[in-house]
């Protein structure tokens, strides 16, 4: 896979591009100690419906460079869009999950459609899966108790507490194979404790309430989009993330599309839907996995 030298680091990424020249790209943003396999399932889905695939590890995870922490969105935001300019991705529908969803709020707040700092980068969509808009002291505690057990423990030991956040009782009772994989993928997981301090430091400290209620009184869309390009998605039994922020995000960017999926926080890996917005066009993929993932693509 290439590397991309900006903002003085390298960021590994892959650019699955359609065999039409006029596709439509699709930009996926990981989460929290996630790297661009994350979305595996989901890519040959979306290359199957037309789109080309830009997906990526964040700093501080993967081949990615792990420059000293700690990050913000804003930090991560901005290497989004040098990435954009040093693949030439113009126009492009931008999917973030869990703190990839953060991302996606401050590229779109940072980076809105016709602004100077766009450049002229035009996003088509945005697409927040089981995110929020602040973390509220519920998730706080958390955070805290992670970022304990990476200094007192190990990032393999908080990964057993994450798996437990992240999927249903019904996952864990039912996908016993699945959760193997997963389980070794974590213990294999190649993160320094102060990468993972680093990335958690985004999370911790995020917060667009006011700048969200700000494009509200102003009556502007998140990114400049029109409203019904944005879209809020949560699983019906995220506890992680509960659904109740992700709700609570839906409402601060009026006219938002908010729609909830069967599951837990741990959609991109627990089959798969794309909804294309406006027109309610659904189209499904069915594997093996069964868990759901919306994606608001026109």
């Amino acid at each position: 896979m290439p590397l991309a030298n900006i903002n003085s680091i390298s960021i590994n990424y892959e650019f699955q591009r359609a065999a039409r020249d006029s596709s439509q790209t699709v930009v996926l943003v990981n989460g929290l100690a996630d790297d661009l396999n994350t979305w595996d399932l989901q890519v040959p889905a979306l290359a199957e419906a037309g789109y080309s695939v830009l997906r990526y590890d964040n700093r501080g995870i993967g081949r990615s460079a792990s420059p000293a922490g700690p990050y913000t969105s804003q930090m991560l935001a901005d290497d989004l869009h040098a990435l954009l300019k040093h693949t030439g991705t113009t126009r492009f529908h931008l999917i973030g999950v869990s703190m990839g969803g953060m991302i996606a709020q401050t590229y779109a707040l940072s980076y809105p459609n016709g602004s100077t700092l766009a450049d002229g980068h035009e996003m088509l969509s945005v697409s927040l899966c089981c995110t929020y808009a602040e973390p509220t002291n519920f998730c706080s505690r958390m955070f805290d108790l992670w970022a304990d057990m990476a200094v007192r423990m190990s990032i393999q030991d908080v990964m057993k507490d994450v798996i437990l956040w992240c999927f249903t009782v019904s996952f864990f009772r039912t996908r016993t194979s699945d959760l193997i994989e997963i389980d070794q993928a974590m213990e294999q997981l190649s993160m320094s404790q102060e990468a993972y301090l680093a990335q958690l430091n985004v999370i911790r400290t995020f917060d667009t309430t006011e700048s969200l209620k700000q494009l509200h009184v102003q009556q502007q869309a998140l990114g400049n989009l029109d409203k019904s390009k944005v879209l809020v998605l949560a699983g019906e039994e995220d506890i992680l993330i509960p659904t109740q922020l992700s709700r609570e995000l839906h409402e601060l960017l009026a006219g938002s599309n908010w729609k909830t999926v069967r599951g837990g926080h741990g959609c991109t890996v627990s089959g798969f839907y794309i909804l294309a917005s406006p027109s309610d066009i659904l189209l499904s993929w069915n594997s093996q996995t069964t868990s759901t993932l919306l994606f608001c693509l026109s």
